[in-house]
């Protein structure tokens, strides 16, 4: 071995161990995050949902957040799904709404949230995910001309295919007149969730690896003394002002969406970025370059850049006035101690609960074998046909 590769190979196996490391930290909440996740989607129908949505009325808009939240969705199916539902006769705005309430209020990046950051940011994401969604909302009401929509609307109905549609398209929900915790626990209600919880694994592994990964390798490699210069850190105002406009660009190019920009947003958090740019870069999931590529796709690239720009403007704004919310009533963190832990296991009250959340999961993997999933998983990452118009 030359005098280089050893350093290289220690660099790389540092990276990989912080990875890992998080990787334990998080797994648990990760589990009981899916778990009720797929519990939710379980009893939630969303067959019934396009006939609700079909204006940009506050009524409407409102009962998108909600179906979003029930969904729970990664960001590749949210995306597919709204493309759908506009197919379907809802509304664009509502469409658009339902896709960032499906990523961006979500139990389990709420769980993962408070494990690796803090309390704080979980309450974040369910008091800026409104602010953003209603941000986005009145700039769609004013800024969004009817042309535009029909563009769209043209776009959409020729059905190109994005990632994820046999993901979106899926509906096991169980829904009828039998109590709640009947239905929970009916053959069908768990046979639902099972095939819901190892669906949405397989939908957003991927981007868990991902960030796990390239977080891994900037807690490695790039020296807090650089984020610090990024962000500002000598200025405090500039930090507070800076943090939240530049995190969705760095969103942007990372590529990583879903629950996977949480420990990316943990070493950004602990090498300065500002608490409500966290929250910025934590819904800027949506604008990531390949979510980019599927809104070109699916509605054309005029589309696209509208809803590049418009998407931008609502998450840097809710970032921003999360922080002053937050400031203002005192419960904006101070300390930065995110969990970027050191690669080694020790036997502590984490290790318990990933033992039991792993027996949790492979009871579900279990029942999801034995009713048909493998066949179904199949048949969600095949590639589709193009759908005709709606």
């Amino acid at each position: 071995m030359n005098v280089w590769a050893a350093p290289v190979l220690g660099a790389l196996l540092h990276a990989l161990g912080l990875a890992f490391a998080m990787f334990w930290e998080i797994l648990w909440s990760l589990i009981l995050g899916f778990a009720l996740s797929a519990a939710v989607q379980a009893f939630f129908s969303k067959r019934q949902m396009a006939r609700l949505l079909g204006d940009d009325s506050l009524r409407c808009v409102s009962l998108a957040s909600l179906f979003g939240f029930a969904s729970s969705s990664c960001s590749y199916a949210a995306v597919a799904l709204a493309r759908s539902l506009f197919r379907k006769g809802a509304s664009f705005t509502a469409s658009i709404v339902f896709q960032f309430a499906s990523t961006n209020l979500v139990i389990e990046l709420g769980i993962i949230m408070a494990v690796l950051l803090g309390w704080q940011f979980t309450l974040a994401e369910f008091i800026g995910g409104p602010i953003m969604i209603a941000i986005l909302w009145l700039v769609f009401r004013t800024t969004l001309p009817p042309p535009l929509v029909d563009e769209a609307r043209r776009h959409a109905d020729t059905g190109l295919v994005g990632r994820m549609e046999g993901h979106a398209q899926m509906d096991m929900s169980v829904v009828d007149d039998r109590p709640l915790l009947t239905r929970l626990t009916s053959p069908e209600g768990v046979t639902a969730v099972s095939h819901y919880f190892v669906m949405d694994w397989a939908a957003v592994w991927v981007d868990i690896a991902g960030g796990l990964l390239i977080a891994g390798a900037l807690a490695a490699w790039v020296p807090d003394a650089w984020w610090r210069s990024f962000f500002l850190v000598r200025y405090p105002l500039g930090n507070l002002l800076w943090s939240p406009l530049v995190a969705p660009l760095v969103a942007i190019v990372s590529f990583v969406c879903s629950v996977g920009n949480v420990p990316l947003a943990a070493v950004l958090w602990n090498g300065g970025i500002s608490f409500g740019g966290v929250v910025s870069f934590i819904f800027a999931d949506l604008i990531v370059l390949p979510i980019l590529d599927i809104y070109r796709r699916y509605y054309g690239p005029r589309v696209a850049l509208y809803l590049l720009g418009t998407s931008y403007a609502a998450m840097a704004a809710a970032g921003l006035l999360v922080e002053f919310l937050f400031r203002a009533a005192g419960l904006a963190p101070a300390a930065r101690h995110a969990i970027v832990a050191e690669p080694h296991l020790t036997w502590n009250s984490t290790a318990i609960l990933n033992i039991l959340f792993l027996v949790l999961a492979a009871v579900l993997v279990w029942r999801f074998l034995r009713t048909g999933g493998p066949a179904m998983l199949r048949m969600m990452n095949q590639p589709m046909e193009a759908e005709g118009p709606a």
